[in-house]
């Protein structure tokens, strides 16, 4: 059952453009890795882009990650040299993989991470993994 979002949480959620996906391996290892996502049916959404990579997608860290241990921690925050307008939301999340051709889900992920970021446009991220986060609890604070 997806998790109500106060008004201000979903405006938090939708003005920012950046977040940070923390993973663990198998070993519970760390990773923290910055993420442009799209917020879209109670579901976070991150496409795996065109951006150089050293490795196959299927190879990287944070897939790896997810597919070893589907815990995962996603961080959004506002960070400034004054302190009284810090903000965060934290989400603990379970994480899927879904897999290019796999069903419409993953078409309406390509469809909402297009729609928020047009640099994608023009990159291949349809033929992909995307990363599907389930929120299962957050935490929003603010200083003021």
């Amino acid at each position: 059952m997806p998790l109500e979002l106060e008004p201000q949480i979903r405006r938090f959620i939708e003005t920012h453009r950046v977040a940070h996906l923390a993973t663990a391996d198998a070993h519970g290892r760390p990773s923290v890795i910055p993420i442009c996502y799209a917020f879209h049916d109670a579901f976070f959404y991150s496409a795996i882009d065109d951006k150089p990579k050293t490795l196959p997608s299927a190879r990287l860290q944070r897939i790896q990650n997810i597919r070893n241990n589907p815990n995962v921690a996603l961080v959004i925050d506002d960070y400034s040299e004054d302190w009284d307008t810090l903000a965060y939301l934290h989400v603990r999340c379970f994480a899927e993989i879904l897999e290019p051709g796999a069903g419409e889900e993953h078409s309406a992920a390509i469809t909402a991470l297009r729609a928020r970021y047009p640099q994608y446009h023009a990159m291949e991220i349809g033929l992909r993994p995307v990363i599907k986060l389930v929120p299962a609890r957050l935490r929003f604070w603010r200083a003021r």
